[in-house]
Order: C-alpha cells, then sequence, then structure tokens
C-alpha cells in the first residue's frame, strides 16, 4: 500500500542545486575563479601524462602510477566542474534524474579507484624505500599493469553496484540538492523510499573497497617513515623521504578531507562547511596533484625542459621552411 502511494505521488524528474547561494556578483567570482581552476587542472594533469607517455626516462613504475592518476584525476574534476561552470554563467541550476545518477556513479567510481591508486603508490615507494634489493624484481612490468587495471576495475565496478541501487530509489517530495554536486547524503535525503538497505550497502562497499587500501596506505607510510628514521645519515634521510613526500602531501589533503566530510554530523548548520570542505577533494586535489609533483620532481621538471625545447626547435624549423 505504501509503495502504491508512493507511485501516486509525482515522481521527481529532476534536482535544483542550491550551491553556494543565489547572489549574481558571487556567482559571477566563482564562475571565473573556477574555470581558472579547471583550466589549470586539466591542462597540468594532461601535460603530466603527456610527458609520462613520452619521454624514455619517465617510464618505471612510479611515473606509471601517476601517469595514471594524472588521468583519472583529468575524469574526477571533469565531472563536477563542467557542470558547476554552466550553472553559474547561465543561472540553470537544475539537473535531470538521469543526469544526477550518472554523475554521482562516475564521481564514486573515480573516487574509488584513486584510493586503490593512492594505495598502489604508496606501495611502490614502500617497496623503493623499505625494500630496495628487491623492488625491481616485485614491481615489474606485469604486477604494475595488474595493480592499475585492478585499481580502476575495482572502483568501477563496486560503484555500479550501489549506483544500481540507488537509480531504483523513488524522489517525490523537495527536489532541491544542498549541495553543487549530486553527492550521496543530499540525494539520500531527498529519497522517500526506504534508504536503510542503501545505506547498509553504502556501509559495505565503504568498508570492503576503501577501507583497505585506506589501511595499506597508511600502514606503508608508517614502514616508510620507520625506516627513513634509521638511515644513519642526514643526506639519505632528506634524499628518501623527497621521493615520497609529495605523494603524502597529497593523500593528507585527499583522504583528510573526505573522512571528515563523510563524519560530519548531518546536520543543516554544517551544509556550508561541509560544500567548502568537498571542494578539498573535487576541487583542490586534482589540481595540486600536478603542481605537487611538477615543482618538487626533479625527472619531471626534466621531461618537461626536453619537451619545450623540442617543442621550440620543430617551431622554428616550420618558420625556416
Amino acid at each position: 500500500m505504501a509503495d502504491r502511494d508512493r507511485r501516486n505521488q509525482t515522481v521527481v524528474t529532476e534536482f535544483i542545486f542550491l550551491g553556494f547561494g543565489d547572489l549574481p556578483d558571487l556567482q559571477i567570482l566563482l564562475f571565473l575563479m573556477f574555470l581558472v581552476i579547471y583550466m589549470a587542472t586539466v591542462t597540468g594533469n594532461i601535460l603530466i601524462t603527456a610527458l609520462v607517455v613520452a619521454d624514455q626516462h619517465l617510464h618505471t613504475p612510479m611515473y606509471f602510477f601517476l601517469g595514471n592518476l594524472s588521468c583519472l584525476e583529468t575524469c574526477y574534476t571533469s565531472t563536477i566542474l563542467p557542470q558547476m561552470l554552466a550553472s553559474l554563467l547561465t543561472g540553470d541550476k537544475t539537473i535531470s534524474f538521469s543526469g544526477c545518477i550518472t554523475q554521482l556513479y562516475f564521481f564514486c567510481a573515480l573516487a574509488a579507484t584513486e584510493c586503490f591508486l593512492l594505495a598502489a603508490m604508496s606501495y611502490d615507494r614502500y617497496l623503493a624505500i623499505c625494500k630496495p634489493l628487491h623492488y625491481s624484481a616485485l614491481m615489474n612490468t606485469r604486477f604494475c599493469l595488474l595493480l592499475a587495471a585492478g585499481s580502476w576495475l575495482n572502483g568501477c565496478l563496486a560503484t555500479a553496484i550501489f549506483v544500481l541501487f540507488m537509480s531504483h530509489l523513488i524522489f517525490c517530495g523537495p527536489n532541491e540538492i544542498d549541495h553543487f554536486f549530486c553527492d550521496l547524503i543530499p540525494l539520500i535525503k531527498l529519497s522517500c523510499s526506504d534508504t536503510h538497505l542503501i545505506i547498509l550497502l553504502d556501509f559495505v562497499l565503504a568498508c570492503v573497497f576503501t577501507l583497505p587500501p585506506f589501511l595499506l596506505t597508511l600502514t606503508s607510510y608508517v614502514c616508510i617513515l620507520t625506516t627513513i628514521l634509521r638511515i644513519p645519515s642526514t643526506t639519505g634521510r632528506q634524499k628518501a623521504f623527497s621521493t615520497c613526500s609529495s605523494h603524502l602531501i597529497v593523500v593528507t589533503i585527499y583522504y583528510g578531507t573526505l573522512m571528515i566530510v563523510y563524519m560530519l554530523p548531518n546536520r543543516d548548520t554544517l551544509s556550508f562547511l561541509n560544500k567548502v570542505l568537498s571542494l578539498s577533494y573535487t576541487v583542490l586535489t586534482p589540481l595540486v596533484n600536478p603542481l605537487i609533483y611538477s615543482l618538487r620532481n626533479r625527472e619531471v621538471k626534466e621531461a618537461l625542459s626536453k619537451a619545450v625545447s623540442k617543442y621550440g626547435a620543430f617551431t622554428k624549423t616550420c618558420r625556416d621552411s
């Protein structure tokens, strides 16, 4: 009877993002800021991916995972920012039900994949620093490909199961999403279906697919730091730490803000704080990834310098001919 009553109600076919408010001046400022961030993020990550593919000196496990991460970050930020920019520019903050579910799928799938990739990168650094004599044998090409493929496959499959259940929820009440993208918690709050199964499934999938990579990442860095502290020379400690410090910064920003957002009490008074913190793992992390790895990494800077030199020589030859 309850299901029949819900079907007799008006079913929501589109949602409205509340975003960061309706102040016209704020919308223009936010549009310009996010446009610059999006262009910088996409350009930086595509550049790193291209360098890793083109430069033979970067054909190592560490840069192989970095190329995967940069490719992922490009897709990750592209699931949210283009929709947000269009809303800020046109004032149309609506999104269809199918569009919202699609955005939710790609956001969750890429977020889960990033957890696995960060774990693979931390394990790579663990082997390089803690097991240097066995590194080449253990982190071979086949194993690297399996880790990368497994990361993408696990992230996509785990999310597909969850989003399939989400797509069967009924939305018949308010259709205003108090966020700037289709996130899980705001969507569940709007559903007039019984969401207990979805919440339980979300908890189970989080434990199975995101907790293990987080624990692996944490364990790897505990072992890395312990090994570094045992190195007798100061120069040796600095060199060892510099090889993994950039990755540690990305991991801290990503996991730190992600855990805070999803562990905050579900209160309306904290909704704005939730949005601001969500910007860290949806916008800030994809932006700082190329910045951190390019500014702090000698090999990447050398590869970029060679690429610029080759491009300059090519354009000069074209002009002379």
